[in-house]
């Protein structure tokens, strides 16, 4: 959530930002500011009665004390108008600050400086690509063939004991989605990561504190009975273990990292690109999370991209990365890169990674500080980035490692796997 004292002092800065977004933002900005003037003026009328009150009180107490009954109860009948007016004050007060929070809950993040102008990904900048794309053998397959040419994931199973959207793993291709998890989680604690297994339903301030909610209410899943929400991402439960918490400044970084099931209600299209494993309701995901000092998290975010290119190249595949433009961005991003494995069965790019800074959204919501070399509390900057997301990862390597003779597994998986090869 954007800070209401920025936005106060930068209406014009605000604006421009978020048209990077295609958002023009003129009204609700406007509408912010008066919001928030009322709350402040109102906030002074009760900080002045309140103060008035509390005078009132010591004068009775001292006019009791000197015997002067009959004064006393007539600043007792001020206070008991003054009184009433705070009430109302303060019931003001609460409507226009919930009115602001709820306006200020509807405002995106700003983009960076270094985000690209664009309304669509055919704008998104490509900065980075590697590997050299496969010449697959003739009679090569898309994943979605190959799984059940090898019998390793089955959709109609999944469909008959929950949905469309649920697969089932098995044999190889379990022991294969167990391996990547794992090589993942390794290579994450490996390079500082504290790893967590945290719960996979959260609550609805969870859900607000990381920016899921109110915007993607309806792409999770919601137990209305006991108010919980399923997961999209290990991002949420994670960030959330920091709510309302104040580091202290050589705390930092905090690097965390977890594996979790992700559970995403996508409304999905027909055709190609959506088959097999490329658009699922239910997909495993290894998240990295980071809680840095808003002077490193742009060489953290930097640091974070090498740490998922260096997971890439050794699983040896061909892969690029790209600098989302404005229009592409996630709600809460104040920029995303984000890494496409390509797919020569497929013959298209497929997206296995976002890698984010949030910058003081995520922490304003949340109430995530840390204290400064001078005592004075700020806010701390968020990061998060998949490493990996596993559907598409495995469709890549399946796709991309397949032979006349069965689907090689690449050679750094060969020790999680124990077998080099599904036939």
């Amino acid at each position: 959530m954007l800070q209401i004292a920025f936005i106060r002092e930068n209406q014009e800065k605000v604006i421009k930002a978020l048209a990077k977004r295609n958002i023009d933002a003129t009204s609700i900005v406007a509408e912010v500011v008066e919001l928030d003037e009322k709350r402040r003026t109102t906030q002074v009328e009760l900080d002045n009665i309140l103060s008035e009150s509390n005078k009132l009180s010591k004068d009775i107490g001292d006019l009791m004390k000197n015997g002067e009954k009959a004064k006393a109860e007539i600043l007792k009948m001020k206070t008991v108008s003054l009184k009433e007016s705070s009430k109302e004050l303060s019931e003001k007060l609460d409507v226009f600050a919930n009115e602001l929070t709820q306006k200020l809950y509807t405002l995106p993040n700003l983009p960076a400086d270094l985000v690209p102008v664009g309304k669509t990904p055919e704008e998104n900048l490509n900065i980075f690509q590697e590997g050299d794309i496969p010449v697959l053998h003739e009679g090569a397959q898309p994943h979605w063939e190959l799984i059940k040419k090898y019998d390793i994931v089955d959709f109609e199973l999944g469909t008959k004991i929950t949905a469309p959207g649920f697969p089932v793993y098995k044999g190889k291709g379990a022991k294969l989605q167990r391996a990547l998890i794992s090589y993942f989680l390794d290579k994450n604690t490996a390079a500082g990561y504290l790893e967590y297994q945290v719960p996979h339903m959260v609550n609805e301030a969870s859900a607000y504190g990381t920016g899921q909610l109110p915007d993607k209410e309806g792409q999770m899943y919601h137990d209305a009975k006991d108010d919980l929400y399923l997961i999209p991402t290990a991002e949420v439960p994670v960030t959330n273990i920091f709510r309302d918490v104040i580091l202290n400044e050589n705390e930092l970084p905090v690097l965390c990292t977890g594996y979790t099931p992700c559970f995403r209600r996508e409304a999905g299209s027909w055709g190609a690109h959506v088959r097999g494993l490329n658009r699922l309701h239910q997909f495993d995901k290894v998240e990295i999370v980071r809680i840095e000092h808003p002077d490193k998290s742009y060489e953290a975010l930097e640091g974070m991209v090498e740490h998922v290119k260096s997971i890439l190249q050794e699983l040896k595949l061909p892969y690029r990365i790209l600098r989302l433009c404005g229009g592409d961005m996630g709600f809460t991003s104040a920029m995303t890169y984000d890494f496409e494995v390509f797919s020569t069965a497929q013959d298209r790019w497929l997206e296995i990674s976002s890698v984010s800074n949030f910058e003081t959204f995520q922490a304003n919501r949340l109430k995530l500080r840390f204290k400064d070399k001078d005592g004075k509390n700020q806010l701390a900057h968020t990061l998060n980035g998949s490493s990996l997301a596993l559907p598409r990862v495995l469709a890549g390597i399946l796709e991309n490692y397949q032979t006349p003779e069965g689907i090689v597994i690449p050679e750094v998986l060969r020790p999680y796997t124990g077998f080099d090869l599904i036939n």
